[in-house]
């Protein structure tokens, strides 16, 4: 800062285009690490010291392992890594003795999404146990000391801890809990809430559940289901099913007004946790990718069948959203089994699936989705693509599709082609529109007023539909 360009000191480079860069100091301001990728399988580490510029330990040449600093006292380094282990354990490295890393804290049966330091000698864990958070407080030699009580099943999306000090911040949130901060003190055993969102609604008078069911090939697979408490089960429920299912990405409950609208007037939402998403680890994870892709749409279409045959909602009442990844998922559902559904909103989808590669950060994408330059992958992808795969025959739901005009993340064309090919193709009643936010992007950072607007649309869709 407060240099020109010409003077900016290289810290690090590499002739491949695809890889990316990025970094991060200890608190201590010692060391950078810097970190490398050229997709989502996994990361080169670089741990180097600012004073002396050398560089102490590598990790992951081959980009096929993921590796995350925790933190260090002193010269001993906590690295979370998959490294012949999918769920994630935590090495302890002493950068100047020379030796290897050591595993302090081991892989259990349920992911480990993240680590802090916090004292002179603790670990604060953050496990993922069939998508909901899970706390667990270790001293650095790995002994497990306690478990940190949440204030009910639910997600912690954001926790602060640093080296030296025995508070930890951290917020909640799950379906029926607006998110809130809480801080905990390592010395009583105890949480009190820093920031509490005020809303004018009951917890009390909704059910949360989670059910286990079977998808195609028989792997079970977790859903959440919300809604009133006493609903009947008669088949006549309004219930949007939403679903991701790639990129490791976890799906955990979380606090919605807009949901919390959709719940008050009688509808059941329900969030499946299908495969491609990182809720098990590494195996879950790749269980829906490439030459897996169609165990995701299994898994969502085997949501519905369930919602169905169980009475929660019939065909003519279910609807299903998705973002992203999850549009794509949409997509390709609504083109396989339309019949399950009566509205569908894919939001800024992949739809294109031989040529997403070839647009802004497409490629990278090629980790999950592989690659139609690939003939074997080729004939799997085009299968599913959900452009390429909209039938002239078939009676589709209502569908609303929802992109922005300056999305740089999944370009907008894909909407737009696909729109348009299924506006050409579908010779139906159900309405088929799109819905294109202008100077918007993917998502991330839209004002409040956009939000609501975008929202308002999209339930009014449904509740039309």
């Amino acid at each position: 800062m407060g240099t020109t360009q010409n003077e900016d000191v290289l810290v690090m480079q590499h002739s491949d285009p695809r890889v990316n860069f990025g970094a991060q100091v200890t608190e201590d301001r010692n060391y950078l690490v810097i970190y490398e990728n050229k997709g989502f399988d996994g990361n080169k580490i670089t741990i180097r010291d600012i004073f002396t510029k050398k560089d102490l330990k590598s990790f992951g040449n081959d980009y096929s392992v993921k590796y995350s600093v925790v933190g260090n006292f002193g010269t001993i380094f906590y690295i979370i890594t998959n490294e012949g282990a999918p769920n994630n354990k935590i090495w302890a490295l002493d950068v100047k003795a020379g030796k290897e890393a050591v595993t302090v804290i081991p892989e259990k049966d349920f992911v480990l999404e993240g680590a802090y330091l916090n004292g002179n000698d603790k670990i604060l864990t953050h496990y993922l146990k069939d998508a909901q958070a899970k706390i667990e407080l270790y001293h650095t030699n790995g002994k497990y000391i306690k478990d940190i009580q949440l204030p009910a099943p639910g997600t912690v999306p954001d926790i602060y801890s640093k080296p030296g000090n025995d508070e930890v911040f951290y917020t909640f949130t799950a379906f029926t809990y607006p998110t809130s901060s809480f801080v905990y003190d390592l010395n009583n055993d105890e949480s009190k809430p820093f920031f509490t969102s005020k809303l004018d609604f009951k917890p009390e008078e909704f059910e949360t559940k989670q059910i286990f069911y079977t998808s195609k090939d028989g792997t079970k697979v977790p859903m959440f289901v919300v809604h009133k408490q006493g609903i009947e089960l008669n088949g006549k429920n309004p219930t949007l099913l939403y679903g991701y299912g790639g990129f490791d990405v976890n799906i955990t409950p979380s606090f919605s007004v807009s949901r919390l609208l959709w719940l008050q007037s009688g509808g059941i939402y329900v969030s499946a946790n299908i495969r491609g998403g990182g809720e098990y680890g590494k195996k879950w994870h790749e269980g829906g990718t490439k030459l897996n892709k169609q165990n995701v749409f299994d898994d969502f279409i085997a949501a519905a069948e369930y919602l169905i045959q169980n009475k929660y909602t019939s065909p003519e009442k279910l609807a299903i959203s998705g973002g992203s990844n999850g549009g794509l998922l949409v997509g390709a559902v609504v083109n396989q089994r339309p019949e399950l559904f009566a509205a569908a909103v894919p939001a800024v989808g992949v739809m294109d699936m031989l040529r997403f590669h070839k647009f802004t950060i497409g490629a990278a994408w090629s980790s999950d989705y592989g690659s139609s330059e690939d003939s074997i992958q080729f004939q799997y992808i085009y299968k599913y693509s959900p452009i390429h795969n909209i039938s002239d025959t078939k009676n589709y739901p209502a569908i609303l599709v929802t992109t922005a005009d300056h999305d740089d993340r999944v370009v907008s064309a894909h909407s737009f082609k696909y729109i348009s090919t299924l506006q050409e193709k579908y010779k139906g009643e159900n309405p088929v529109l799109i819905r294109i936010q202008t100077n918007a992007g993917h998502g991330a950072g839209k004002p409040t007023a956009v939000i609501i607007a975008e929202q308002a649309d999209i339930y009014s869709f449904l509740l039309k539909t």
